[in-house]
């Protein structure tokens, strides 16, 4: 990617509202329908009643811990309750139960994850308990840890590992090295045709395909909107 005031930076944050069901009202993401789909309105007095509430259920049933869309509205919920309350005690306190500021701190940076991870956990791709600890790094280290975690099949032990090293300092593609994985490692298929081209192209520029395919791609997006 080019250097300087035009690198490309994805965002590395939630875009939409607060407790918008924007991944939960998609049916081919979760399969509910929009209707289905709860909103926590941080500025109605009657939705932030309902963060409370179930905030409070989300911190004491461990019986939905398997179903995606109830971990997501669960986690919507204390990110409504906390901007609601305006800190991480005052919500705590306001939902009650086993809603400590710890797990209302963990929950409410997942729903604040960009929307292109919180759709691989809503797909189940990458379990909410994975999803924490990605929240616990911040900038474009969060985006690397995700699609590491994809790429390599990281367990949650190794994505809480890879983020406790970018936490103290380390970069992510030094923290996947410890663990045995390298960045930007990923295994596709291409069809017949653009795998006989690559590979042509790469040997006429003494290129690995990969070198290839990067350049492919930086192109394709800088001249992209």
């Amino acid at each position: 990617m080019p250097e300087g005031p035009d690198k490309y930076i994805p965002s590395t944050d939630r875009e939409s509202p607060v407790g918008k069901p924007v991944i939960r009202g998609d049916p081919a993401l979760t399969g509910q329908r929009p209707e289905e789909a709860i909103e926590f309105d941080p500025d109605d007095p009657e939705s932030l009643e309902l963060a409370a509430r179930t905030v409070e259920k989300f911190s004491q049933n461990t019986a939905g811990a398997d179903d995606n869309v109830f971990i997501l509205r669960g986690a919507a919920a204390c990110a409504a309750l906390v901007r609601g309350e305006g800190s991480y005690k005052a919500a705590s306190e306001r939902a009650g139960g086993e809603a400590s500021i710890s797990f209302i701190r963990k929950w409410s940076r997942v729903h604040d994850l960009p929307r292109s991870v919180r759709i691989h956990v809503a797909m189940g791709e990458i379990a909410p308990t994975a999803a924490k600890h990605i929240a616990r790094v911040s900038g474009e280290s969060r985006l690397m840890l995700a699609w590491a975690a994809l790429d390599h099949d990281l367990t949650v032990r190794q994505i809480r590992s890879v983020a406790s090293s970018v936490n103290d300092g380390a970069s992510v593609d030094a923290a996947l090295a410890r663990n045995g994985y390298a960045l930007g490692e990923m295994r596709t298929q291409l069809g017949r045709d653009a795998y006989c081209r690559l590979r042509r192209q790469a040997a006429l520029d003494g290129a690995s395909p990969g070198e290839v395919i990067s350049e492919a791609i930086e192109s394709y997006f800088d001249d992209g909107p």
